[in-house]
């Protein structure tokens, strides 16, 4: 990208007398740092946002692959085929004009807009208010009865109400199809009979990446609801993969994740807008910044090939009758970051209970083992084993990933476990 130079045309330099040679000054010590992180899903009122949460930097290597949900095949205008047309896997641009691959993308991003309710205590007694906020989101898919949209988990905790404004300024309600805190990701669905014929041909579904084969340097923009103005893009670079984050989630708990680092500039609004490559395609959701008067340009984005399977179970999954819910019969612990750290444990879901014959003690489960995954899905929070298990029957099985102390030290092993029925 070309850089932009200053100049100031010259001038015969005027005649000053000397002045007195002055001693330079100490400067004071730079005060301590303070960091936090805005989840950059602003509560938008006016030009105020908030975002609470603090970020945690780590080297690691663990990856995740995963492929599900590209409704990429679809083509020809939707009022013919009654399927949307995606984003063009074949575009050519270069790093300095990233226009049409903009034009290309653009008609598969909506803003988000919700209302909260926040409760709070007055003089006279508890009060509640309604305060509105902005996000973003990304089509990933749709069926003959819905539209499906990426977003984050933050962006829709908690809302009470959802509205989708899509590329030709139509706006819609939407309902949250399903959310995992663990991991900052939630799905909106969009009811397609609200759609009229000139919103589907204008709006497409987004072509997903693979952020697997990302390379430190490659060019990204970023699309979303910036501030909640409306769509804005802007651009920078890989900075850094799989960079372990550690965020406050909207229950309180900390959650930590390997995020694409990018220096493109990612706003409060920006949050579930599309990181993309070159090509157009989604190579991440974008999730988080790091703010601090002594950081610049450090966002973050959820690797697609990472939210790929997880957006697809959000989708497919359905939430079990409560009379046929699955029983797992123990209680738990967060281990967090600083536990894990002081105590040298690993992070996870520590064991502080099993009900005597439920499944978790007829498996083998026991006071003190740590959980760490739960069918194929890393966990970390007690609280998003609950949420998981709403959409478990009695009877079905899974494995769960458990360390446990065996001389001195933490082992692994997997256990399959038959989930039983709350009695």
């Amino acid at each position: 990208m070309d850089n932009n130079y200053y100049y100031t045309p010259y001038e015969e330099p005027k005649y000053e007398a000397p002045k007195k040679e002055k001693k330079p000054k100490k400067f004071p010590a730079m005060l301590a740092k303070c960091a936090a992180l805005a989840l950059v899903f602003g509560l938008v009122s006016g030009t105020v946002f908030y975002g609470t949460g603090y970020v945690f930097q780590k080297a690691s290597s663990e990856k995740q692959q995963n492929t599900a949900i590209h409704n990429t095949d679809t083509a020809g205008a939707a009022g013919d085929s009654g399927k949307m047309t995606t984003t063009s896997k074949n575009v050519s641009t270069v790093a300095s004009d990233v226009s049409q691959v903009v034009e290309d993308v653009m008609p598969a991003i909506v803003s988000i807009t919700s209302l909260t309710v926040q409760q709070y205590n007055t003089f006279w007694g508890p009060m509640s208010q309604e305060t509105p906020g902005a996000g973003s989101g990304i089509i990933v898919a749709q069926t003959e009865d819905e539209l499906y949209i990426a977003t984050n988990n933050h962006v829709v905790a908690g809302t009470s109400e959802l509205t989708v404004c899509f590329v030709d300024d139509t706006t819609v309600p939407a309902e949250v199809k399903g959310a995992d805190a663990s991991t900052d990701l939630a799905v909106v669905s969009v009811k397609m009979s609200d759609l009229s014929p000139e919103t589907l041909s204008a709006i497409k579904v987004a072509t997903l990446g693979d952020s697997e084969s990302l390379k430190v340097g490659e060019p990204a923009i970023a699309i979303g609801n910036a501030m909640g103005y409306g769509q804005s893009v802007t651009v920078g670079y890989i900075s850094a993969l799989n960079r372990e984050v550690s965020v406050e989630g909207t229950d309180g708990t900390i959650v930590t994740n390997e995020l694409i680092q990018t220096d493109a500039a990612i706003n409060p609004g920006n949050s579930g807008g599309a990181l993309l490559n070159v090509k157009g395609e989604v190579i991440g959701i974008n999730s988080v910044k790091y703010a601090d008067t002594n950081v610049e340009g450090m966002g973050y984005a959820i690797p697609i090939s990472v939210a790929d399977s997880i957006i697809n179970d959000l989708i497919t999954r359905e939430k079990v009758d409560e009379s046929d819910l699955a029983y797992l019969g123990l209680h738990g612990v967060d281990v967090t970051d600083e536990v894990s750290s002081r105590y040298n444990m690993p992070k996870g879901i520590y064991v502080d209970q099993v009900v005597e014959g439920s499944a978790a003690d007829q498996a083998g489960i026991q006071r003190g083992d740590i959980i760490t995954s739960f069918d194929g899905r890393n966990i970390s929070t007690y609280n998003a084993l609950l949420e998981r298990m709403q959409y478990y029957a009695a009877g079905a099985q899974v494995e769960i990933v458990l360390q446990s102390a065996e001389g001195g030290e933490y082992v692994e092993r997997t256990i399959t476990v038959t989930l039983g029925r709350r009695n």
